[in-house]
């Protein structure tokens, strides 16, 4: 093994940097090629390395919709601040994002389900602008992309009739959509997990998880089963592992997979802070973030709690949203597992 020059002193045993997305010196001698991989996961010291979670839209209390979107930096701890707001106060949509533009597709005003795409640029705070549409009026929908592509998917009409389809945006470039294929059986508010190669589809009312190679386009492929098969589940991912909860307001049980395999989720090995359905999820590299919901005392919630990928146990409070929402805000961030 080659020796390593750290603070001038010649070691084999060189002190990487800090923790994900943290600004501490990484004192000593690195090859370009150790800081490149180091900064593809988040870990070089960078001011820019501060990470982005928006949570758009939702419920704040019984059909009463908000179009509010709030921001959190998922490298530390703390309460979220406003960012923004969407075109309407709407929920049930999906998002999706690159590292640097947030989408917010589809979705309900209460009266309407919508076809209309819009994006947020992450770095600069401000409204929603129009992005181009979906080939339906949808709401419901799972999705999540890759540093390309937003993929859009499942979802139900105003008559509450599910929907298989899936469909892709480039998200660089605006416009409509393209269709991708179909899911293996309809699915309506499931939660989704991704890698940079590989989307998966869990639950929304059937316990059949599905995935997609999200670079190409085809139907997607059976992957398991699910523990939650209802219509309230919430998840998200690293590049690894996608953790799913809500199965009830009385049970906070966090369940797992590997996306690079296939086969039934297990338990994580821990539960959220506040039982609660409804929610939504988003994620850094190492740490999987769970917000909004209805809990059982049937009252929406502002608790965001989290939990370590790499370390199984109960999640723990993060901070708060601006305000308490239920009924499917929804998240995404600049850095989710299909970035990393």
């Amino acid at each position: 093994m080659p020796k390593r020059y750290l603070g001038n002193i010649i070691t084999d045993t060189p002190t990487a940097p800090a923790g994900p997305y943290q600004n501490d010196a990484a004192s000593g001698v690195w090859s370009l090629a150790e800081a490149n991989a180091y900064t593809a996961a988040g870990l070089w010291p960078n001011a820019a390395n501060t990470l982005t979670a928006l949570f758009m839209g939702g419920e704040t209390a019984s059909n009463v919709l908000t179009n509010a979107v709030d921001q959190l930096n998922m490298g530390s701890t703390g309460n979220a601040t406003d960012f923004g707001d969407l075109s309407a106060a709407k929920n049930q949509g999906g998002a999706c994002s690159s590292s640097t533009r947030a989408l917010y597709g589809g979705g309900s005003t209460g009266s309407a389900e919508l076809n209309v795409i819009e994006y947020f640029t992450i770095a600069t705070a401000g409204n929603a602008t129009d992005f181009g549409d979906l080939s339906v009026n949808n709401y419901g929908i799972m999705s999540l992309s890759n540093a390309t592509r937003g993929i859009f998917s499942g979802g139900q009409d105003g008559f509450g009739n599910a929907k298989n389809i899936i469909e892709y945006v480039t998200i660089a470039t605006t416009g409509n959509v393209t269709d991708f294929g179909d899911l293996t059986v309809v699915k309506k508010l499931g939660a989704t997990a991704a890698s940079s190669t590989r989307g998966v589809f869990y639950g929304g009312d059937t316990n059949v998880i599905d995935y997609i190679t999200i670079g190409s386009t085809g139907n997607a492929t059976d992957f398991g089963d699910a523990s939650i098969s209802n219509d309230r589940v919430f998840g998200s991912s690293n590049s690894t592992t996608g953790v799913f909860a809500g199965a009830s307001q009385t049970d906070g049980t966090i369940y797992k997979i590997t996306i690079a395999t296939t086969g039934n989720d297990a338990s994580f090995g821990g539960d959220l802070s506040d039982a609660r359905i409804k929610g939504c999820s988003t994620s850094s590299p190492t740490r999987g973030f769970f917000g909004a919901g209805t809990n059982n005392s049937d009252v929406r919630t502002n608790t965001v709690d989290f939990i370590t990928y790499s370390s199984a146990g109960n999640a723990q409070d993060f901070g708060d949203l601006s305000a308490a929402k239920g009924n499917f805000t929804k998240a995404t961030s600049s850095a989710h597992g299909g970035l990393s």
